[in-house]
C-alpha cells in the first residue's frame, strides 16, 4: 500500500539521500503556491481571472448541495502602491449562488448598486461559476491614467449572514455598506481570499489587447 509521507518523514528521506533541507522548503513552496491573479483589458474595461483560485468548496459547497444558498462578496481595486489602503478605483459586487440538485448545475445572480447592474446566469459547472463571478467584476479603464503605474487587488469573502441585512436593499446593494464591510478585518471563521498583482500601465495593457 502506498503511504502518504509526512513532512518529517519526507525530510528524513531527503537527508538520507544527501539532499539539503533547503530543497524541502522548495518542495512545499511549490505545493502551496499562491493562486495567480491575471489582469487583462477587454474593450474599455479592466478584468481579472485566477485559474488556480478554488473558492467554491468546503462548507459553502456542502450548503449549496444540501439545498441552501450561499453568497460571496467581492471587491476589485486599483491602487497606486501594493500596500495602499486607499484605492484609486474600485468595483464591488455581491454574488448569490444556488444549486440545482437534479441538473447538478449552479445558478448565480450578481447584484450591484443599480437595477441595471443585476445579472443572472444558470446551468453552470462549478468551474464556470467561479469564472463567471470574477469576470463580472470590472473597472472602467477611463478611471486610470494611461501612463501611471498601478496595482490590482482582489478581495473575495464568503458573506457573513449578519452583514446581509445592511448590504442588500432596494434597488440593489449598498455600496457604502459593502465598502465598510471590506474595511473591517476578516472574521476568524470567514473564508476569504486576497490576491494582488502589479505594477501595470494601462498603455501597456492596451497594446497587449490589440496584439
Amino acid at each position: 500500500m502506498t503511504r502518504r509521507l509526512t513532512r518529517r518523514a519526507l525530510g528524513a528521506a531527503l537527508a538520507a539521500a544527501g539532499v539539503s533541507c533547503v530543497c524541502l522548503t522548495c518542495v512545499y513552496a511549490v505545493t502551496v503556491s499562491q493562486p495567480e491573479l491575471l489582469v487583462r483589458l477587454e474593450g474599455d474595461y479592466l478584468r481579472v481571472s485566477a485559474p488556480r483560485l478554488d473558492f467554491l468548496n468546503g462548507k459553502a459547497l456542502e450548503r449549496l448541495k444540501d439545498g441552501g444558498s450561499v453568497a460571496f462578496i467581492a471587491q476589485l481595486t486599483i491602487t497606486s502602491s501594493p500596500d495602499s489602503a486607499v484605492p484609486d478605483a474600485r468595483s464591488v459586487a455581491r454574488f448569490a449562488l444556488s444549486y440545482d440538485i437534479w441538473d447538478e448545475k449552479f445558478a448565480v445572480t450578481r447584484i450591484g448598486d443599480k437595477p441595471e447592474s443585476r445579472r443572472s446566469v444558470s446551468h453552470l459547472s462549478l468551474q464556470a461559476t467561479e469564472n463567471w463571478c470574477l469576470d463580472n467584476l470590472a473597472i472602467d479603464g477611463a478611471q486610470v491614467s494611461p501612463d501611471k503605474q498601478f496595482y490590482v487587488q482582489l478581495d473575495l469573502r464568503t458573506e457573513d449572514p449578519r452583514d446581509q441585512l445592511g448590504i442588500v436593499g432596494d434597488p440593489g446593494i449598498s455600496i457604502a455598506r459593502l465598502i465598510e464591510v471590506f474595511s473591517r478585518p476578516v472574521k476568524s471563521a470567514q473564508p476569504h481570499w486576497f490576491l494582488n498583482n502589479g505594477p501595470f500601465r494601462m498603455a501597456d495593457l492596451r497594446k497587449g489587447s490589440r496584439g
